[in-house]
């Protein structure tokens, strides 16, 4: 983090909200740009948070971002007057460059694990399977490397492969198929062999062959492929 971001940053936490803006007023373009590009940089490569990186999948498909933790992370209306609205659950995930480097000088055991168009569901249960076969929503899975948006694709949760792979999880914490409360199942995952063969799959955005190539080593070898056949 820069100097004057973190200037800027203990102003702010700490004293009031006119002298953060006379900080503001009084530094230059340049800091200006410098302290909001860092502040970005920060923000969207947080391996803590993915809260930027979803508001970015879930608006670039066309959805109207929901900001609340419980719930749908968006929703849209549909082209048919009167129409239900339609729900998107987004799974963004990101490949940070330097945990690689870490890996690669010894200062991290495991290598991180590239983009595989993969996602979870966390603290899973069996009411809540039951209410996403029933409300269908859209699926949104991103990839970003640093914070740069790889690709978007879409498709809808009841999709058989899909939600056999789900099913097969719950199935196995929850043998008796019944939920015990305060029981959950920590992650229910999945990746792009469960959904890539869906006909209704839409490819939302996806990098340009060229710059796909920049990321080569950053993605499952078999996804990459399949990303790398559907780009231009």
């Amino acid at each position: 983090m820069n100097k004057e971001l973190s200037e800027v940053l203990k102003i702010y936490s700490t004293d009031t909200h006119e002298s953060f803006t006379n900080r503001l007023a009084g530094s230059s373009k340049e800091t200006i740009i410098s302290i909001f590009t860092d502040l970005l940089t920060t923000y969207i490569n947080d391996h803590n948070s993915s809260t930027l990186r979803e508001y970015l999948t879930v608006t670039i498909a066309g959805y109207e971002h929901s900001e609340g933790k419980i719930g749908f992370n968006g929703f849209k209306q549909t082209s048919i007057v009167g129409g239900k609205s339609i729900a998107c659950e987004a799974k963004p995930k990101n490949f940070n460059t330097e945990d690689l480097l870490d890996y690669k000088e010894g200062n991290r055991k495991r290598k991180p694990a590239p983009l595989n168009g993969n996602g979870n569901f966390t603290d899973y249960t069996l009411s809540r399977f039951k209410r996403d076969k029933k409300e269908n929503p859209h699926m949104l899975v991103s990839g970003f490397t640093d914070g740069r948006l790889v690709y978007i694709l879409e498709f809808p949760f009841k999709h058989k492969s899909f939600i056999d792979k789900l099913n097969k999880q719950l199935n196995k914490y929850f043998p008796s198929g019944k939920h015990t409360k305060g029981s959950f199942l920590r992650s229910a995952n999945f990746d792009y062999k469960d959904y890539i063969f869906s006909r209704d799959l839409k490819i939302i955005f996806l990098l340009s062959k060229k710059e796909l190539l920049k990321c080569k080593d950053y993605i499952n070898r078999k996804f990459f492929t399949f990303l790398y056949e559907k780009s231009t």
